[in-house]
């Protein structure tokens, strides 16, 4: 797979491809990529590439001539090019594996406040954003993008890394532990130094329905209406919400867990 970046600062996002498991899978060959340095595109000679926007306010632009001329060296029309932008539909897992299954992406970094809507128009597929916040860099958050779809393509890291992440299956990861047994008074559950296999798969699945409960309810419930959740995972949720919910809430609070009943068939 390739990853080419469009930037006018190809220093930041060089740093990601030359550094940890990036730089092993660019190595091997699996993961190539290029920086282009969108300057190089420029007319003048003092390399602009920004100017005010029609009809007024703050801040300056990407001009269409300059980005238009990169993504032209690149052969961006026969490509699945991205444009990173706070306006754009936000990321998630499975827009990443989604992504991870194209033969190369181009990513055309914003600055300032952002780029000729011409370009858009013309030349991306996709307009993506990884929250609900403003960033300065648009190389960071493509550098995000890319780290999410890279690993999901096949031998950067071993599949099982991949079963029971966090939104593998609607659900947050379980919580993981490893030396030493005793860290200030914390003790390792002993039920994952038991070596009972089952008993450590049960337990995983109910801290992941526990967590997802705690930090992500909206998960669940989607999780249940998309019909990824098995039957013991159902009875885990009642009995954890039995629990935490009922036995420890007051009254005013636990008319709230209604959502957690599972819809009835046809709803």
């Amino acid at each position: 797979m390739k990853f080419t970046v469009l930037t006018l600062f190809p220093e930041i996002p060089r740093a990601f491809f030359e550094t940890s498991i990036m730089a092993k899978a660019v190595e091997k060959g699996i993961i190539a990529y290029d920086l282009v340095n969108i300057r190089d595109f420029a007319f003048d000679k003092h390399k602009t590439c920004d100017d005010k926007p029609y009809g007024g306010g703050a801040g300056q632009l990407l001009m269409a001539e300059p980005l238009g001329r990169a993504l032209d060296s690149v052969k961006a029309y026969k490509k699945h090019v991205i444009y990173v932008t706070p306006s754009g539909k936000q990321l998630t897992q499975a827009k990443a594996q989604e992504l991870s299954r194209k033969d190369e992406l181009v990513f055309v970094c914003g600055r300032y406040e952002g780029i000729d809507q011409r370009i858009i128009d013309l030349y991306v597929d996709d307009e993506i954003s990884i929250g609900d916040y403003v960033m300065s860099s648009g190389e960071l958050a493509a550098t995000v993008i890319i780290d999410s779809v890279y690993r999901l393509v096949e031998d950067v890291i071993t599949p099982e890394s991949l079963e029971e992440e966090s939104y593998s299956d609607g659900l947050l990861e379980y919580p993981q532990y490893t030396h030493p047994t005793v860290y200030k008074g914390l003790e390792v559950p002993d039920v994952l130094t038991s070596g009972n296999h089952e008993l450590i798969r049960k337990w995983r699945l109910k801290k992941r329905l526990e967590k997802t409960l705690a930090n992500r309810p909206d998960l669940v419930a989607k999780a249940r209406l998309t019909g990824q959740l098995t039957a013991e995972a159902e009875k885990m949720i009642e009995e954890i919400t039995e629990q935490f919910f009922v036995k420890k809430l007051p009254e005013k609070l636990r008319r709230k867990r209604i959502w957690l009943k599972k819809p009835e068939s046809g709803e």
